[in-house]
């Protein structure tokens, strides 16, 4: 499954191994790429031109930080009940707000879906207000309200690596920012420049020394603000093409409960409570599953309900149909 997901010649090994080993432990040291090549029995110069035809074709977004949502700035996952005539139309206007970073079509009434990032509660209710003006129509925001599995990490070697940890059951506030945070923040959340000391450059930006930026990240890493550091993946260019939010209506008393249960499942990527929206959307509990074949993740899905008892609960299935945007977030 590993090389045809990679769409590689049997022999680079080195794209592989970049791409499924350092989705997260990126090697945070003045010459991280010098450190890969050491670990890979390769040359510096090999990783960084294997990383950047990575980056050409589509299958690498970027080489950085994921932020934990609702650790800095704010964010919410929103949908709009679209006409298909006008669908194309209004999601090529939502993509051009700079605060989404992901938009997609999905099969549901409220087929487009996208996620809103902004450095603050008042600037993304002021993107929300916005995009509603412009689509004509009013927004579904669905912010996350307890977090049980977030982890977009997609192992090639058919393992299921993904840390789950511990389930938060309970909301964490959003950490403070100081001015130098905020402009590293800025300068993260594009990704670091593929050359030989990324982080000195990313330092000379933010007005700090290289060493007090590394050690920045390693706090934010081992505190959770930085969710992983390391190769952030493009799903779908890698054959992972069929990708479904499963959505319950669970009774609040035991929510959590099934949320954690689901999020210690091998396949779960995602699985969050979010805020029932009566009487336009009665789900409470999202969880994402991505597969090669919409028949694999279909079987996952009922399996899972199967399993877990879920069949009292009110379900449904959303699959993507359209990517119309996909990067990382932007908090500054």
């Amino acid at each position: 499954m590993a090389a045809s997901a990679l769409d590689e010649p049997p022999d680079d090994r080195l794209s592989f191994r970049l791409l499924n080993d350092y989705q997260r432990d990126f090697p945070l040291c003045p010459a991280p790429f010098a450190e890969l090549a050491a670990r890979l029995t390769a040359g510096e110069a090999a990783i960084l031109r294997t990383l950047a035809a990575l980056c050409q074709r589509g299958k690498v977004a970027r080489v950085g930080a994921v932020f934990a949502p609702q650790r800095i700035g704010a964010s919410t996952l929103a949908a709009l009940a679209v006409p298909a005539e006008a669908l194309r139309v209004v999601a090529d206007t939502v993509s051009r707000f700079p605060e989404v970073n992901h938009n997609y079509e999905r099969e549901h009434h409220y087929n487009l879906w996208f996620v809103v990032t902004a450095g603050s509660g008042e600037r993304l209710q002021a993107v929300l207000e916005a995009i509603e003006r412009a689509a004509g129509s009013p927004v579904l925001a669905l912010p996350m309200l307890r977090e049980y599995h977030i982890d977009l990490g997609f192992p090639l070697d058919g393992s299921d690596r993904t840390r789950r940890g511990t389930p938060s059951g309970t909301p964490i506030a959003p950490t403070p920012l100081d001015e130098t945070d905020r402009r590293l923040v800025a300068a993260v959340q594009e990704g670091l420049p593929l050359c030989r000391r990324p982080f000195a450059v990313l330092a000379s930006r933010v007005g700090c020394s290289e060493n007090a930026l590394i050690e920045r990240l390693r706090v934010w890493c081992a505190e959770g603000i930085v969710k992983r550091f390391g190769v952030i993946v493009r799903h779908h260019e890698l054959g992972y093409t069929a990708n479904a939010m499963l959505v319950h209506d669970i009774p609040d008393d035991t929510v959590a409960e099934v949320g954690e249960r689901l999020a210690g499942e091998a396949g779960i990527t995602l699985c969050y409570q979010r805020p029932r929206v009566l009487p336009h959307w009665p789900y409470n509990l999202f969880c994402m599953l991505h597969g090669q074949a919409r028949a694999e993740v279909e079987a996952r899905i009922a399996e899972l309900r199967e399993r877990l008892q879920l069949a009292a609960y009110a379900y449904d299935v959303l699959f993507s149909l359209t990517r119309f945007k996909q990067c990382g977030a932007r908090y500054a």
